[in-house]
């Protein structure tokens, strides 16, 4: 399979990809009613997206991608490229030597908060708060600013299957407005946290932010994870296979930042959110889910995204502790009345 289009184009599982696609779309129109919380106003470009703006796809491990709504609408990653470009610092430096410059602990803060660093404080707590994805960001391996975006894109592409772009725009916005994050960097800097240059690791991870994405790509980068590391669609590998419990673990713990816990205890599984709208979720070695709607709650959470994520998880029982009890999969397992 060398496309999305081709994934759904086959033959085969023709029952199984009516009745997903059946559930997606009422899915889809169940929710796109809810219009609770508002738009990333605080990055001036983020201000300008259509709030009815809503889509919903599903990319499985053996390469069928199912997509209803606003699918092929582009927006900027924003933090969800922190899970990816923590992947890449992975393959880097290896584990043991990221761990000293990156925890993993959960936080319970906002993603923006600079409160834990101070002298005592050692590395980032996780990497995907901001401070930690700008100290990550700050150990991708390139001879110069180019060599290390053009690494950067270059793993994206073997995630999605495509060539993708950083909106330049978005990142001038990001550049100039992003304050908070070069205080945090310089802090970092003070602490011995990071090394210079730091306007070069500022600007490589507003550079990460800014770049563009569809959901279906979202959803096609969520199944490569589901998919120990290989490209449903494509058949090649984005990352070592070993390294992929360390950001499933991660992204389980820390991906939707002061919302962890909950997003932990209501849909139990590995996630990561941005402030453009996006969220992915990973079933390990059954499917990806992605959902994009940009009006975010107090949290930066897509509202819609949340209650989609949440209602796949009850339907199929896809919690990682329903596995203990159930063991179903999403594509044999039927859906679950109302509690």
């Amino acid at each position: 399979m060398t496309s999305t289009d081709d994934a759904i184009a086959q033959p085969q599982h023709t029952s199984e990809k009516f009745e997903i696609q059946a559930f997606v779309e009422q899915l889809h129109q169940k929710y796109q009613s809810l219009r609770d919380g508002k738009l990333a106003d605080y990055i001036p470009e983020l201000a300008k997206a259509n709030p009815d703006w809503f889509s919903i796809c599903l990319a499985t491990t053996d390469g069928r991608v199912y997509k209803v709504g606003d699918f092929d609408q582009l927006f900027t990653i924003q933090s969800i490229s922190k899970v990816f470009v923590y992947g890449m610092a992975l393959e880097d430096h290896g584990r043991e030597k990221l761990l000293t410059k990156v925890g993993v602990e959960p936080t319970g803060d906002p993603f923006n908060s600079i409160i834990r660093l101070d002298e005592s404080s050692k590395r980032p707590d996780n990497p995907m708060i901001n401070s930690g994805a700008i100290a990550t960001t700050s150990l991708i391996k390139g001879k110069d600013p180019t060599e290390k975006l053009n690494r950067l894109l270059e793993m994206f592409r073997r995630y999605t299957g495509h060539d993708l772009f950083v909106d330049i725009s978005v990142f001038m916005s990001e550049r100039t407005t992003g304050h908070r994050n070069r205080a945090m960097a310089h802090l970092m800097l003070n602490f011995g946290m990071i090394d210079e240059p730091v306007d070069e690791a500022l600007d490589l991870y507003f550079q990460q932010c800014s770049i563009m994405v569809n959901c279906c790509d979202l959803a096609v980068m969520a199944g490569t994870l589901a998919n120990r590391g290989v490209n449903p669609c494509t058949g090649e590998r984005a990352i070592a296979p070993a390294y992929v419990r360390d950001i499933l673990s991660v992204m389980y713990t820390s991906g939707m930042y002061n919302f962890a816990g909950e997003w932990a205890y209501r849909v139990g599984l590995p996630a990561k959110s941005g402030v453009s709208g996006g969220i992915i979720a990973v079933v390990p070695n059954h499917l990806g889910i992605a959902v994009f709607s940009p009006l975010l709650d107090c949290r930066g959470n897509s509202v819609r995204g949340v209650a989609v994520c949440e209602e796949i998880s009850r339907m199929f029982e896809l919690h990682i502790f329903d596995s203990l009890a159930y063991g179903c999969s999403l594509l044999d397992a039927a859906p679950k009345p109302e509690a």
